[in-house]
């Protein structure tokens, strides 16, 4: 008995008893876990109004109750106002007996016992409501519950049931899943990774600035893997400006393609001969680029560092765009506008998002202690034959470790022959940290002497082993083992699937496990002792602990196979076995190779003579258990056939068992922390599937469903946080352990409360939003989930078969991993699951990967040896174990097999309905399926329906006496899984595999009542996929019917075969097939487009089949296809029986046949329409009544008055409602500000000098800063919602703090976005159109507003990973056309309009399909970004059109060497509609020899443009005028447009009225009505009136929709053998004109902007405050011979030097010297043109932008050597500082802080005076002044230079005179002894004296020793 007492507490007086709460603990013994909640009484023993709520655990010591379990998922919020009402409400509720109260609380009644162990996690066991046993018999409920079944369900209960509870997953049922003895098979077959992809990286190298060193020709060198390209070189720069576009193609996997690195780095002057010096670089994996936003960096400033020098810091920036295309991304390029250039470089950095802008380098240590388990890497032939002479034993393989990181690669040493290698060695890399690398790749390789091979690899994610967060920790890891996987371990020469060693695509087998740990430390680069180079450094170090790594631990493995069916045929018919390893534990044939020193493993390694299986179990252990053997292998057995295709292990009632003991350390608990993440993930997924099916299918209240998986994802991680609590005090493991789980609670705490307030926060409307939001946390879960640590390496089986390794599964050992918690545990551990195996490696790709090797129904448990008590608990029940030893004292072995003795046996009954959207597997383009369907060991097949993609079989396939093993109700809660084949039938040979789907069925036992609820069973959709793609549906039910003791007779009737054309095929029932109701389906056909030939020969009388549901039509006969591709009869209509419910509605076919001579027919091509809800009638709008009861409408529009403007004031009378519109209101402003003398010169642009160039560059501004406003409102919206939701979870005190942080990372992107908004000056008043970046119909839904395209195909349909098929070449041609549905009979209101034409049906008001003759214009405008086609990586493009049999070319106008052409040109071509309606724009690159290559093309549909209602033909101007830039282009004017509107589509109007008012329908339009011509004449117009209408015609009721406005699209250019990878954009647009309309105007004339001529003269008048460079030889005075030498546009083309001014001794030079440098400036864009040859070889010249700045450099001149350089100046002449009045207040502020000071544009202010500083960088990279320059620049057009002339220098005309150098600077021409003794002499004589001496003491001594051997031999000789 447990009593407890509650008190009131109180401090002065004793604490009084308010009342006592008694309970029996039997209950709680028996359940493990409780939480009750019941009244207290007092001490009358009378209830009270208290109640009380408490949980309840009781853990036996040995275990053996039911443990803790899912309950613990269920943190019931503490709800004292009842506020939290559950969403899941429902599942308290049903288990509380008898609960009233609100949920969770007890009503005052009984005590409401709620059995916690079985929490909401189970009870929503993917969305079934879980009954206990003592409600088992009541029935359970289908699969998939409509609303109404709900309420029936719900009072079975006894509790209100919210449908948010019940899962929708099951629609695709197999994932429903009820007792929790089976787990859920994983769909998905084929391995996706290790398939090579296309990739393309481009990469922009735009400019460098602020590089270190003094004046040096930069190239920038950018490398991508083992790629490089350079840029040009620039000379005498440091910030050159590049431009250079290039690309990179690669055709890998994605795994290699995002580790590979690129890498920018800047090298001075490298040419032919040298290879230069590096300045700095930058490097960053691919994958780092690929997981931006929109997959690029654009316009970013990359931060070189030198790599052999770490302590110097920033070696400068080089600004670039990046962008990595897989296949099928589009990239949306951000419009290249012409950029402003001033940049906030500090700002703009190329780093993602979150890493901060400072990085530091940091040490990377990866130490490499042992591994164990290796495989043998050598024959063993040689080594046998040495053991024999020499008697010696070696380990065959030689490993060593290496590692890549960044870009480098380190090495330990080789250990020559071992298994078990100890290294005890630490790899060091230095790197800027955080990385832009992301993965860290360790290898373990065998030196070999011919080349070495990986043995395996593993790769480190830095992501998950470090956080960045406030309070993240940097990247550790270990000491932990690893695990790698790999190819078999048997040793062969030519391993086939060595990929698999390197870590490419999914290993097949345990290679070996390697002991490593990781840290990383912050270096301070100040610190003088510190290595400064990057080099990799590899050093030794000492041994660790084994108790570092962890505890060993026996682990117990146990395996039983209860099913092995679907045995690929191909195998052959010998015996089979299955192996199951864990590590090299249990692997006979190449497990583990004893180390030759033979001494006795710890590990108990498998004893000498490998093929006995004895293993050594732990010489601790004893052997006591007399547990020695352990079996890894299943008896062999010969398989029985099941089918054609497949065979099946006859188990029968006796299934075979593995079990394996092995030794590890012990580190569950990183698996159990994975598991209990995993699961809350899994349930998340699965609920957020149902949020999509609801919304997808419809059905009411998805945000209630999303509510619910709020709430459990809320209570799932709240639970994860109070488990993991209980761990944080565990010490002993690793720091990354400690680390990752502190991050996780972060996380999930941090989730949980996300996830409350964001359930606050869903609305119906919003529900979509949310649940993108709520995917992130999916990702985010499964994210964290992943343990970078592993323990226990993963379980292998494999099919053996005549010894050899056929087909294996990995199951991931965290899955089948058992703990005493119940969420810890894995989700298929002690659970059936359904495992398919497949091939090993690259066998597996492609359709072999698609076929079944085999299908098993594995049983798993994996566990500690000492828990292994419950082993067996999972397996259905009714078995007996039979065991290998018999005898006394051996309870405790495990089965080798278990004998079932309970079976039942069942009928099932497969209801095959319908497919749709089948792959096509024959050349036809169609298909002939046939389904077969697995269950156990039985297979039966439907028919064949021929040449279909949707068949319906409409088939019922009965299994007679199913055997299956086990209990019968857990049979009946989980029944085993049904497969579900289709394939193609071919004539000949082989029926071709298409696709694969899996069911559950709906079983009934034999004592229940067939009928509602669950019977008869609903037809479902099943997904159907084919390797990892889904390749269609399956409609269809299955229902499993017990059979009982009365045999077959109780089963529910089977109606025999009603078709008796059929033969004896069974349909499917009538209670289970759709109810059906009477459609009429109309279609229009319009025409046949683009058909190819079939068999060689010409389409000619083409006819279109349309079918549905087994009814049809026939188009007419297209007599001529050549002469007129378009149908005669335009409707026509056809009646059939379709399902009431419009998602079971069956595709509609449309196929094309040709019909040759002699009545034979030939399939053009297909098309399959899967869904016909778009084209079901809905009648009139609905809301149009709205408008038509409200009377007349007035729209107002406040016109938008054209350039000149005009004085009228448009009053209105009182009496509208209307707003009245001033529109002198601009005037005003406009004084106004004349008045303040601001300059209000640029506010009105000068009419001649507008041109339509001018209207583009506003419309780019516009659409700029839309896209700017776009990202500022998106960030706004963010910064709300995250203060919402922080609001809501934090409470206040919190809010504040989180506040500012989220303001810190979005205030970039804000200010970055508002920049634009605010540097710009008051715009101009420029006529705009609309600059679309995207194609055109992307903004009108492709322009089928009435007449939609179907793509006809024919072929076989390739796969997703398919490289070889794409959609375009099964293309064949295109039908036009429509359909409309709708129920009969029609409501009578449709056909009462006037006109109405019974021959269209429902499409009335459409034109005549007759040939039509138009004139096409096309203007290409520009092209951006093209893939270089030349081998210097540029291209030479040029434009080719082609419409019909037209085709221009304009290769005589081809642009040389360009990558971003500017054209402006137009086109004019005469076509004929229908024929000619298919517009090909393609680039083309221009070759002087061979053929020209194409470099992309886009297509455009003319005819629908032409015939849609936006009026797609000539865009709508925004404004009318009839002259000028923007004159109006149509040659219908807008009213005659309006006019003609309004008649086609039946609406009154237009009526104008007097002041400005025009009434179309019941709406009214007011605007001006004067319109001003060249002469300046006003006169009256509606014009204007007209063409406010057509702008607003979306707003005409009934008929109104968007009219194309005046336009530029953005077109991508695409190239067929580069399927889905963009190869540069066009920007064009396209106007039409009928030929029997009046002929439009000229083109409008949009040639690209001649630049204009300049002419700039700089005089250099004087400098000052030079440093100075020489020292005088004799002297040592300081002083510089000075010259100024300035250019403008690269160095070469135009440098001038001024003269020398010799010998400054103070830095003033004189100089009135004169610069002149005429150049070709653009004005709009700000670019100065120059066009060069780019090499002695070019064929012709090459046309360059580049920036408008002038450099001037002060020199130091020299005779002998280079002269050397001072420092320099760089103004952009657009925007400079303003030059200092005078020399003092020059500064070298004038540079530092530029962005701050006013600046002025030369072509602004014409002549400029002043004084400019000139700076260079010191040795510590700092800015110094080195000098000041007075110059005084003066610009003139081409034409005012002419009238005056100047000379070069300071010569003629117009001469400067000659400046005033002092006499020092001359004086060594005049007299230059003179100036020797002023200079020697006076300072040196004293030197000079000493010096003659000492020579003269010298000489004589030198006289001395040369005389003296000849007079010592004459005294001698006495001579």
């Amino acid at each position: 008995m447990l009593e407890i007492q509650v008190f009131n507490y109180s401090k002065v007086f004793t604490n009084r008893l308010i009342g006592t709460f008694r309970m029996v603990l039997q209950k709680v013994v028996e359940e493990a876990h409780l939480e009750v909640s019941d009244t207290l009484i007092d001490d009358n023993n009378t209830a009270i109004q208290t109640s009380i709520t408490i949980e309840i655990r009781y853990q036996t010591v040995d275990g053996s109750v039911g443990a803790w379990s899912d309950g613990e998922f269920l943190d019931v919020p503490h709800d004292a106002e009842g506020v939290f009402q559950f969403e899941s409400a429902s599942l308290l509720s049903g288990h509380s007996q008898g609960s009233g109260g609100s949920p969770g609380r007890s009503s005052h009644s009984a005590p409401a016992f709620r059995r916690a162990g079985k929490g909401v996690f189970s009870a929503m066991k993917l969305g079934k409501s879980r009954t206990y046993k003592e409600e088992q018999k009541k029935g359970d409920d289908p699969a998939f519950l409509e609303n109404e079944d709900l309420d029936r369900k719900a009072m079975r209960l006894g509790g209100a049931l919210d449908p948010d509870t019940i899962s929708l997953a099951s629609v695709t049922a197999v994932t429903t899943n009820v007792s929790n003895k089976r787990s859920k098979p994983d769909i998905k077959m084929e391995p996706s990774a290790g398939r090579p992809v296309d990739y393309q990286i481009s990469v922009t190298v735009i400019e460098a600035r602020q590089l270190m060193g003094l004046n040096m020709d930069p190239v920038v060198c950018v490398e991508v893997g083992e790629e490089k390209k350079y840029t040009s070189m620039k000379e005498s720069t440091n910030c050159p400006y590049y431009n250079e576009y290039f690309v990179f193609d690669f055709h890998v996997p994605p795994d290699i393609m995002f580790d590979k690195i690129l890498k920018l780095s800047v090298i001075h002057s490298k040419n032919l001969l040298r290879s230069g010096t590096l300045v700095g670089t930058f490097k960053m994996d691919v994958g780092t680029v690929y997981s931006q936003p929109e997959h690029q960096f654009y316009h970013k400033w990359a931060m070189l560092s030198d790599p052999d020098d770490i302590t110097t810091g920033c070696k400068g920036y080089v600004k670039c765009d990046i962008a990595v295309v897989g296949k099928g991304d589009n990239i949306k390029t951000p419009h290249k506008a012409n950029e402003t250039d001033e940049d906030d470089i500090e700002g703009n950095l190329l780093l993602p998002e979150g890493v901060p802008s400072e990085r530091q380098w940091a040490r990377f240590y990866v130490k490499i202690y042992k591994a164990e388990g290796l495989p043998r890497m050598n024959t063993s032939i040689m080594a046998n034959v040495k053991k024999a002479f020499i008697g010696e034993n070696k380990d065959l393989v030689d490993p060593y470790v290496q590692v890549i990181f960044a870009g480098q690669k380190g090495k330990t040493t080789v250990q020559k022959s071992s298994y078990e290698p100890v290294w005890n060695e630490q790899i060091i890399f230095t790197e800027m940290f955080p990385p832009l690398c992301k993965r860290m790749k360790i290898q373990i390789r065998d030196s070999d002497k011919v080349n070495d091979v990986a043995i395996g690899t593993h790769f480190v994610d830095l992501r998950k082993i470090s956080n960045d967060g406030d309070k993240g920790f940097l990247p550790t890891f270990g000491p932990a083992w690893v695990n790698m996987y790999g190819s078999t371990r048997n040793y062969t020469l030519m391993d086939e699937h060595q990929d698999l060693n390197e870590g490419l695509g999914e290993g097949v087998s345990f290679r070996a496990r390697l002991l490593i740990s990781m840290a990383v430390e912050i270096l301070d680069t100040s610190s003088a002792e510190i290595m400064s180079s990057t080099e990799v450094q590899v050093e030794a170090m000492p041994n660790i602990s084994e108790t570092a790594i962890g505890k060993m631990e026996e682990f117990f493995l146990f395996g039983s196979f209860l099913e092995a069916t679907m045995i690929d045929r191909k195998i052959g018919d010998k015996q089979i076995s299955f192996e199951v390893t864990i590590g090299n534990y249990g692997n006979q044939t190449d497990g583990v190779n004893k180390p030759s020193s033979m001494t006795k493993k710890k590990e108990g390694g498998e004893s000498d003579d490998e093929s006995e299986l004895i293993q050594n179990s732990s010489e601790d252990e004893g052997e006591e258990e007399g547990d020695l053997v352990s079996v890894s292998s299943t008896p062999l057995m010969k398989p029985v056939i099941t089918d054609r295709n497949y065979f099946h292990l006859p188990y029968f009632s006796k299934k075979p068992c593995i079990y394996i003991k092995s030794w590890w350390q012990d580190h569950r608990r990183r698996l159990y922390n994975s598991n209990i993440m995993d699961k809350i993930a899994d349930k998340l997924e699965e609920g957020l599937n149902d949020v999509q099916e609801i919304i997808k299918t419809e059905k009411p209240h998805p945000e209630r469903r999303l509510r619910g998986v709020l709430e459990e994802l809320g209570t799932g991680c709240s639970r994860f946080v109070t488990l993991a609590n209980k761990e944080l005090s565990q010490h002993g493991r690793t720091k990354l352990d400690r680390e990752r789980l502190k991050s996780c609670i972060r996380e999930l705490e941090n989730m949980s409360q996300q996830a409350k307030a964001i359930r606050s926060q869903v609305k119906k409307n919003t529900v979509k939003d949310k649940l993108k939001q709520v995917q992130n946390f999916l990702q985010k879960l499964r994210f964290l989930a992943d343990e970078p640590q592993h323990s226990i390496p993963d379980v292998f089986i494999w099919m053996m078969s005549n010894n050899k390794r056929i087909a294996y599964a990995r199951i991931p050992a965290k899955d089948i991993l058992y703990s005493i918690v119940d969420e810890e545990t894995g989700k298929d551990c002690g659970k059936v699951k359904a495992v398919f195996l497949r091939l090993p490696g690259k066998k597996g790709f492609g359709p072999a990967g698609w076929t079944v090797q085999a299908k098993l129904e594995m049983y798993f448990w994996l566990g500690l040896n000492k828990q292994r008590k419950d082993f067996l608990s999972g397996l259905p029940s009714g078995f007996e174990e039979n065991k290998a030893l018999k005898g006394p004292g051996l309870q405790s072995v495990p089965p080798i097999s278990l004998v079932y003795s309970m079976k039942q046996v069942f009928q099932l009954r497969a209801h095959m309905y319908q497919a749709r959207s089948l792959f096509a597997a024959d050349s036809s383009g169609l298909s002939d399926p046939f389904a077969r369907v697995f269950f156990s060991t039985h297979s039966q097949v439907t028919e064949v329906l021929n040449e279909t993609l949707c068949p319906t079989w409409d088939q019922m396939l009965v299994f007679d006496n199913v055997e299956l093993y086990g209990e019968a109700s857990e049979l009946r809660d989980d029944p085993p899984i049904i497969v579900i084949e289709i394939y193609d039938q071919d004539t000949v040979g082989k029926a071709e595999f298409i696709g694969r789907a899996f069911a559950k069925p709906l079983t009934k036992m034999s004592n229940e009542h067939y009928g509602p609820p669950r019977f008869p069973p609903q037809l479902e959709y099943y997904q159907i996929y084919r390797g990892n793609c889904a390749a269609g549906d399956l409609l269809a039910a299955f229902e499993l019917l017990q059979i009982g003791p009365a045999g077959k007779a109780d089963l529910p009737p089977i109606d025999g075969p009603t078709d008796v054309d059929r033969g004896p095929i069974l349909p499917v029932p009538l209670g289970i097939r759709p109810v059906l109701s009477r459609y009429r389906i109309e279609v229009l056909f319009w025409g046949l487009r683009d058909l190819k030939r079939v068999n060689l020969a010409q389409v000619d009388r083409p006819r279109v089949d349309i079918e549905c549901a087994g009814k049809g039509v026939q188009s007419a006969l297209i007599q001529n296809y050549k002469k007129n591709p378009n149908f005669s009869t335009l409707v026509k209509w056809f009646e059939v029986d379709l399902p009431e419910n419009e998602l079971l509605h069956p595709p509609l076919n449309i196929r094309v046949v040709d019909c040759r001579a002699f009545g034979r027919y030939t399939l053009v091509g297909s098309h399959a329409v899967t869904s016909l809800r778009k084209f079901i009638y809905g009648g009139p709008d609905k809301n149009t009544s709205l408008w038509s009861s409200a009377g007349e409408v007035v729209v107002s529009m406040e016109p938008e008055p054209p350039v000149k403007k005009m004085d009228t004031v448009v009053k209105l009378e009182a009496a509208s409602d209307a707003v009245k519109v001033d529109v002198n209101e601009e005037e005003k402003e406009k004084k106004k500000k004349k008045k303040k003398g601001e300059d209000s010169e640029q506010e009105e642009p000068d009419e001649r000098m507008l041109d339509w160039w001018s209207k583009y560059f506003a419309s780019i501004e516009t659409l700029m800063e839309v896209l700017r406003a776009q990202e500022a409102a998106q960030v706004e919206l963010e910064d709300k919602e995250d203060l919402e939701i922080v609001g809501e979870s934090a409470g206040t005190k919190g809010k504040e703090k989180v506040k500012e942080k989220v303001k810190g990372s979005k205030d970039k992107k804000k200010s970055h976005a508002g920049e634009g908004a605010e540097k710009k000056p008051h715009k101009l008043k420029v006529d705009e159109l609309v600059v679309y970046n995207k194609e055109l119909e992307n903004d009108f839904d492709g322009f089928e507003d009435w007449l939609h395209t179907f793509s006809l195909y024919r072929g076989k349909a390739g796969d997703d990973d398919d490289q070889s098929i794409t959609d375009e070449d099964r293309t064949v041609g295109r039908f036009k056309g429509s359909m409309c549905m709708y129920k009969l009979p029609l409501s009578s209101d449709v056909s009462r309009e006037a006109g109405f034409d019974p021959n269209m049906g429902m499409f009335q008001g459409i034109p005549h399909n007759d040939p039509i003759n138009v004139l096409v214009r096309v203007y290409v405008v520009r092209a951006t970004d093209l893939h270089p086609a030349d081998i210097n990586g540029k291209a030479d493009p040029y434009i080719s059109i082609k419409l019909g049999k037209t085709e221009i070319k304009d290769k005589e106008n081809y642009i040389s060497k360009q990558l971003n052409p500017v054209f402006g040109k137009s086109f004019d071509i005469e076509a004929t509609f229908p024929m000619e309606s298919m517009l090909t724009v393609s680039i083309y690159d221009w070759d002087l020899v061979g053929t020209d290559d194409l470099i992309g093309e886009t297509k455009i549909d003319l005819e629908n443009r032409y015939y849609s209602k936006h009026r797609a033909t000539c865009g709508i101007a925004s404004t009318y005028s009839v002259y000028g830039y923007n004159a109006w282009r149509d040659p219908m004017k807008p009213t005659q447009i309006l006019t003609k509107l309004c008649k086609d589509s039946k609406v009154d109007g237009p009526h104008y009225g007097p002041g400005g008012r025009v009434k179309v329908a019941n709406r009214v339009f007011i605007g001006p009505t004067q319109i001003e011509d060249e002469n300046g004449l006003k006169k009256q117009t509606d014009e204007h009136l007209a063409l406010m209408v057509l702008k607003h015609w979306e707003e005409i009721p009934r008929v109104g929709c968007k009219l194309v406005p005046e336009h530029v699209e953005t077109r991508p250019l695409l190239n067929p053998d580069k399927p889905g990878i963009e190869q540069g954009r066009i920007e064009m647009w396209v106007d039409m004109f009928p030929m029997d309309m009046p002929p439009p105007g000229p083109p409008t004339d949009i040639s690209p902007r001649k630049p204009k001529r300049y002419e700039l003269r700089v005089i250099i008048w004087n400098t000052d405050e030079v440093i100075l460079e020489d020292d005088d030889y004799f002297t040592g005075e300081k002083s510089s011979d000075i010259f100024v030498r300035g250019w403008l546009k690269g160095q070469q083309e135009d440098k001038q030097d001024t003269d020398v001014h010799y010998h400054s001794l103070t830095g003033e030079g004189n100089f009135n010297w004169r610069f002149v440098f005429p150049f070709d400036y653009l004005m709009a864009e700000e670019k100065i043109v120059i066009s060069k040859k780019e090499s002695m070889f070019s064929w012709d010249e090459t046309e360059y932008k580049i920036p408008a700045r002038l450099t001037l450099q002060v020199w130091d001149a020299d005779h002998f050597s280079a002269d050397d350089f001072l420092g320099a100046i760089e103004l952009d002449l657009n925007r400079f500082p303003r030059g200092a009045k005078t020399a003092k207040q020059c500064s070298i502020d004038m540079v530092l802080n530029e962005q701050e000071l006013p600046t002025i544009s030369i072509f602004k202010q014409k002549r400029v005076k002043g004084w400019w500083p000139f700076v260079a960088r010191d040795e510590n990279e700092e800015m110094v002044l080195t000098g000041k320059v007075e110059a005084e620049l003066h610009l003139m057009t081409a034409e005012e230079a002419e009238k005056n002339p100047v000379g070069l220098g300071r010569n003629e005309p117009d001469p400067l005179e000659k400046p005033n150098r002092p006499d020092m600077s001359f004086v060594w021409f005049m007299n230059p002894l003179k100036s020797i003794r002023y200079f020697l002499w006076h300072n040196y004589r004293w030197l000079i004296l000493k010096a003659l001496s000492l020579a003269l003491l010298l000489l004589l001594l030198g006289l001395f020793l040369y005389s003296i051997p000849g007079y010592l031999v004459k005294k001698m000789l006495g001579a």
